[in-house]
């Protein structure tokens, strides 16, 4: 794909069009450094603001930092750093270090966007998960302040592999869907693009990039992946990564079919009686109690469908309620079921 193919295919999709704010998550990578490229030209330099996140977990994070604002500042484009420190002790929670402080380049604006299912590494997720979290509040505030968007520079590799992982952790059909190119403000203008695509584009452009040395490291599931599971299915099949992303589409689309039923089914109601939910088929059983427990939980509740049934078991006099997991309770009421935040955790609990 040449510069300007790439070009006219970000442009044509409208994540990132002229004038509109956008906070690019940038971390000093191919992707990162391509898509913030990109973002300066369709959507203009005073539209744009690079936000990088220097953990400090990592020997070469002040290098990263430094190529960061070395390339902003040849770019012309607004830079935030932020440099959040991570408490070691055991539950001491998150702390802001003394003098970590946030840097600001003239006229960059001051955004939560979802998580984008980024794969962690066993023992390795409450550091990946504060990293991610950090990253995204940042990005977030920054975006809200602006009224923009927050632009993630994933690919269609980066999909192909949170499928797969996806695939081999989560029993649900919703987790092969893979990330969507718009989640609220967050945007992935990239995802129709390879991680060969991005590099093609920065040395096109003369645009130089940081390696994570982490990526080549066994240690984390998205590395044994990306080294070792797609290798293994490309060499039993050539078109292995595009048939994973056409298969994703193809849910996505019936996912939308999905959607339309259960908002018949529904009506607008955040409730729905335990007569109706036991006559439905196991399977929009389970989607109509999933779509009630996200909106409850305000947020994808992972887990809940499997329990479907045991929500439709509820007494149908009387009051009861069941604690689902993340976080959401059912409680039924006089034959009819509605889902809240579980305000502790308990078991389930019926009183008469």
């Amino acid at each position: 794909m040449t510069v300007a193919d790439l070009l006219e295919a970000v442009r044509a999709d409208g994540l990132l069009t002229p004038g509109r704010p956008v906070v690019v998550m940038y971390s000093g990578g191919r992707d990162s450094t391509c898509l913030l490229d990109l973002a300066i030209r369709i959507a203009g330099t005073p539209a744009v603001t690079a936000l990088h996140v220097n953990y400090g977990l990592r020997e070469a994070a002040t290098a990263d930092e430094r190529h960061c604002a070395g390339v902003c500042e040849e770019l012309g484009v607004a830079l935030e750093i932020r440099r959040p420190r991570r408490a070691h002790a055991p539950g001491s929670g998150n702390v802001q270090a003394p003098g970590s402080g946030n840097v600001q380049a003239p006229g960059s604006g001051n955004v939560q966007a979802p998580g984008s299912g980024n794969v962690q590494a066993p023992g390795s997720g409450n550091v990946q998960a504060w990293a991610r979290d950090q990253r995204y509040a940042a990005a977030a505030e920054l975006a809200e302040a602006c009224a923009g968007d927050v632009a993630a520079g994933h690919t269609s590799t980066d999909q192909v592999e949170t499928i797969l992982y996806r695939l081999a952790s989560s029993p649900s059909r919703r987790a092969l869907l893979g990330m969507r190119v718009r989640d609220g403000r967050l945007i992935r203008p990239l995802l129709m693009v390879t991680r060969a695509d991005t590099a093609d584009h920065c040395r096109a452009r003369g645009l130089s990039w940081r390696e994570d040395e982490s990526n080549d490291s066994d240690v984390y599931a998205r590395s044994r992946i990306r080294h070792g599971l797609v290798p293994a299915l490309e060499a039993a099949h050539p078109a292995a990564q595009a048939n994973v992303l056409a298969v994703a589409e193809v849910l996505r689309q019936e996912a939308a079919v999905l959607d339309e039923l259960v908002d018949e089914i529904l009506a607008g109601r955040c409730e729905i009686s335990l007569a109706r939910l036991r006559s439905l088929s196991p399977a929009l059983r389970r989607l109509v109690v999933q779509r009630l427990a996200d909106e409850a939980a305000g947020r994808p509740a992972a887990g809940v469908a499997r329990r479907a049934d045991e929500v439709a078991a509820m007494p149908g006099r009387g009051s009861s309620a069941l604690d689902l997991p993340a976080g959401v309770r059912a409680s039924a009421r006089d034959g009819v079921v509605r889902f809240g935040r579980t305000p502790h955790a308990s078991a389930y609990t019926a009183a008469s």
